[in-house]
């Protein structure tokens, strides 16, 4: 029996880190975000005498979620179209792909929103990484979403995009890897940390992040492309606030560039510390996207993901 599934990275448009405990769950966590079609791929094929896996990173989620599904002997391969450490969720989509894989190979049925919580038990949980929860929802649902994130329980909302400035949105929002893989487990638990320990500044920071994301929704189901441009400058701005770390040399480079090609906005995507960052420019995405290259940073593709995780 084979089994192969995918699922998407996301970009997070604002309120990242307030997904993750224990902000999430003393407080209230909002992140905007939206699919994209940079994939991760997992393949199952049932068989053999033992386990055999294979990836191009690590094989520590492989191991946890072999472990967690309780599969027999099966070759286990994966693969993800998004750069190392890009900050674009791949992990994430990987979670969910090993898990519908896993489970289609089993006979196991779950709704998507199951799977996204499954699959945060593989990373967080079984594997041990820490970490929030909307990279799952963003790679098991697709679209464009509002996630609340409380003690009890995720609440999701589509949010309805005017699909012309959809599109204009993916020819306009440019997106960069700098080249620099970060590991976003060891940021996590330093803010994190620094949370737990009544840090005023973090807390402001992370509460500015949700308010952030509120005001991200609003502009985004408007079709505002300064005011979501604005956002993203202001979710920047708070993103630093939690960490020295999170805004590398390379990063400050690109924030320049982009600057003097007339970006209305930007941030690092995911936690920062290195990955990508991506901006929107209004005028001369594609002049901004050479000027990019041309400084050594590579430019990734952009298309809105509406399918969520597939499996076959």
């Amino acid at each position: 029996m084979r089994v192969e599934a995918s699922a998407p990275c996301r970009l997070d448009f604002a309120g990242g880190w307030t997904d993750v405990a224990p902000y999430s769950t003393d407080r209230h966590g909002v992140v905007v975000n939206a699919a994209i079609d940079l994939r991760a791929t997992a393949l199952v094929e049932l068989g053999g005498e033992s386990h055999r896996l294979e990836s191009s990173g690590s094989l520590d989620l492989l191991k946890a979620a072999i472990r967690l599904s309780e599969i027999g002997p099966c070759r286990l391969t994966t693969r993800s179209d998004a750069p190392a450490g890009s900050g674009l969720g791949s992990s994430g989509a990987l979670d969910v792909a090993l898990v519908a894989a896993l489970d289609r190979a089993m006979g196991v049925t779950r709704s998507p929103a199951d799977t996204a919580e499954r699959a945060w038990q593989l990373e967080a949980i079984e594997a041990g990484l820490p970490g929030g929860r909307q990279d799952q929802y963003a790679a098991a649902l697709g679209g464009f979403h509002r996630l609340e994130f409380s003690a009890d329980r995720v609440r999701f909302e589509p949010l309805s995009i005017p699909t012309d400035f959809a599109s204009w949105l993916e020819r306009h929002l440019v997106v960069c890897y700098t080249g620099q893989s970060r590991v976003s487990g060891d940021t996590i638990a330093r803010v994190m940390g620094r949370y737990r320990n009544g840090d005023s500044v973090v807390t402001a920071a992370l509460e500015g992040l949700a308010e952030t994301a509120d005001g991200m929704g609003q502009a985004l189901a408007a079709g505002d492309p300064a005011e979501v441009g604005r956002l993203l400058t202001t979710n920047w701005r708070h993103q630093q606030a939690l960490d020295a770390g999170i805004r590398t040399a390379r990063m400050q480079e690109l924030e320049m560039i982009m600057t003097a090609a007339g970006a209305l906005g930007g941030k690092a995507a995911g936690a920062g510390a290195g990955g990508s960052m991506f901006f929107l420019v209004g005028n001369d995405p594609e002049g901004a996207k050479q000027a990019t290259r041309a400084a050594g940073m590579e430019v990734l593709p952009l298309q809105w993901d509406h399918h969520g995780v597939l499996v076959w």
